[in-house]
């Protein structure tokens, strides 16, 4: 039983760099409070006192604003870090080492008696606001993102984001071609996290993509033409990074200003 106490301080050490000392984490984080409260409700759970029970639930949840089900079963050095707002059902099991922030719900999505909560397996980092529902299996050390709403089971070591959660896969290597051109732009699109892939970025991607293959259709029609006999100009295009993006005077305003002031000079 000490051991176990001893090992729920310690985690909160190595997951919070807020906490000094271990009579901080003992009197002021409300997350060990509920978590030390569970471990004696589920253990009267579990003789049946189920009353009691879940009278000491309750009062954890009126002192720290978490809910956890006395007949919820969690692992060795859980840490809920701020709390506020933290739902775990009755039927939901959390493996070791696992991590929740605020507002997180591990919730059922029917009423049917029996298994209707989710499955955490170990290292298991679930994001402020997410929702995982249902009886499904979070493998080890997936982590599901903020506000997520997952459904589904997700594999051990993915990252579930968004509504409902989908598997995010890691971003595949830019290739060479792609890159050049971004560089002639002034543009990097991949200043990014490799598992986090931006739309933004994504689009820009397609349009570099874009005009890539515009630039190579062009200079096939320039050479056939020249076959053709007709006069082409081989003035090469200007560099794009010549033209500064964002710059007050782009260079299109500058030949709309030197067409309006030859319309407005008198002949």
């Amino acid at each position: 039983m000490w051991q176990g106490f001893k090992e729920d301080i310690e985690c909160v050490f190595e997951r919070d760099p807020a906490a000094r000392n271990w009579f901080e984490v003992v009197t002021t984080y409300p997350g060990f409070h509920a978590l030390q409260i569970h471990r004696l409700s589920h253990w009267l759970w579990r003789r049946r006192l189920r009353w009691l029970a879940r009278f000491l639930s309750t009062l954890a949840r009126l002192l720290t604003g978490i809910e956890i089900h006395p007949g919820a079963v969690i692992g060795r050095r859980f840490f809920i870090d701020h709390g506020m707002g933290v739902v775990i059902g009755e039927t939901a099991e959390i493996g070791d080492d696992c991590t929740l922030y605020h507002g997180v719900t591990l919730g059922g999505t029917s009423w049917e008696k029996g298994k209707r909560h989710p499955t955490l397996g170990n290292d298991v980092v679930v994001g402020a606001g997410a929702k995982v529902l249902g009886p499904i299996y979070i493998g080890d050390g997936a982590r599901i993102g903020s506000n997520a709403v997952v459904v589904k089971d997700v594999p051990a070591g993915a990252t579930a984001v968004g509504v409902p959660g989908r598997i995010v896969t890691k971003s595949p290597r830019p290739d060479d071609r792609r890159q050049a051109i971004a560089k002639k732009m002034g543009f990097d699109a991949y200043g990014l996290t490799a598992d986090m892939p931006d739309p933004v970025a994504h689009a820009v991607n397609g349009m570099l993509d874009h005009i890539h293959a515009m630039d190579e259709r062009l200079e096939l029609m320039c050479q056939k033409l020249k076959e053709l006999g007709a006069e082409v100009s081989a003035e090469p295009l200007p560099e794009l990074d010549s033209c500064e993006i964002g710059s007050e005077e782009s260079p299109l305003d500058s030949s709309e200003k030197t067409g309006a002031d030859k319309t407005s000079t008198p002949e």
